[in-house]
């Protein structure tokens, strides 16, 4: 197992390296790569993928939706430069693989999922594992979840049409969002968003990405949060 973390570990560095000119740095955070490091991969994947659980590239998880692969899981959680006090937002839990990366670095997360079955299971699997600074919630992750915003980051694990009004209202001003945009299957781009102090937002891309189409929810097919 070690040697599989390692070599994930590696994989993810020399992703940076080949990408360096179009994500504007070397090296990720220490800290996002310790996160990487610590969280089991493995336990997020369908048995029968464990094998692969640790290569460099994203894996189907049921309902159509993906965990995304390591390097991608790594850049979007350093692009959101965070630090321990931070409060986050995810939108899109998934398999609970990126929820558990942030909740290693941040002292609360919130994380909203669409599809009811993935959702429940993730928040199952991460209570199993120990992680107990995470709400979870069944609902539209277009509309983000006001109740506990500002927050200090943002990060959507699927592709939007285009960027949330809602999300961009949620983030604290010194606050980032991280969102890939753009049409199913076909190009998007890894944006990063920003806020400064004054309000005024800036937003630039970072990386040509392949996700799944961030889905609605009907108003009012939503659960209330569970801790």
């Amino acid at each position: 197992m070690k040697k599989a973390i390692r070599r994930m570990l590696d994989t993810i560095e020399n992703e940076v390296h080949y990408t360096r000119s179009l994500i504007g740095r070397d090296v990720l955070d220490p800290r996002v790569m310790a996160a990487m490091g610590r969280v089991p991969r493995d336990h997020f994947v369908p048995p029968n993928l464990r094998p692969l659980a640790f290569d460099n590239g994203p894996l189907p998880i049921g309902h159509g939706q993906t965990i995304s692969q390591p390097y991608i899981v790594a850049l979007m959680t350093d692009l959101l430069e965070l630090e321990p006090e931070h409060v986050v937002l995810e939108v899109g839990t998934g398999s609970g693989y990126q929820t558990a990366v942030l909740a290693e670095l941040a002292t609360r997360v919130y994380s909203i999922e669409v599809i009811r079955e993935l959702g429940e299971a993730s928040a199952g699997r991460l209570r199993a594992l120990g992680y107990s600074n995470i709400e979870y919630r069944i609902g539209n992750g277009y509309a983000g979840w006001p109740e506990h915003a500002p927050y200090d980051g943002i990060i959507v694990t699927a592709a939007a049409a285009h960027i949330p009004p809602a999300l961009v209202e949620q983030l604290r001003p010194g606050g980032r969002l991280v969102i890939p945009v753009g049409q199913p299957y076909m190009h998007q781009e890894l944006m990063l968003v920003e806020k400064d102090a004054g309000g005024d937002i800036h937003s630039r891309d970072i990386l040509g990405v392949a996700f799944v189409p961030l889905c609605e929810m009907p108003a009012g097919n939503g659960d209330a949060p569970r801790e």
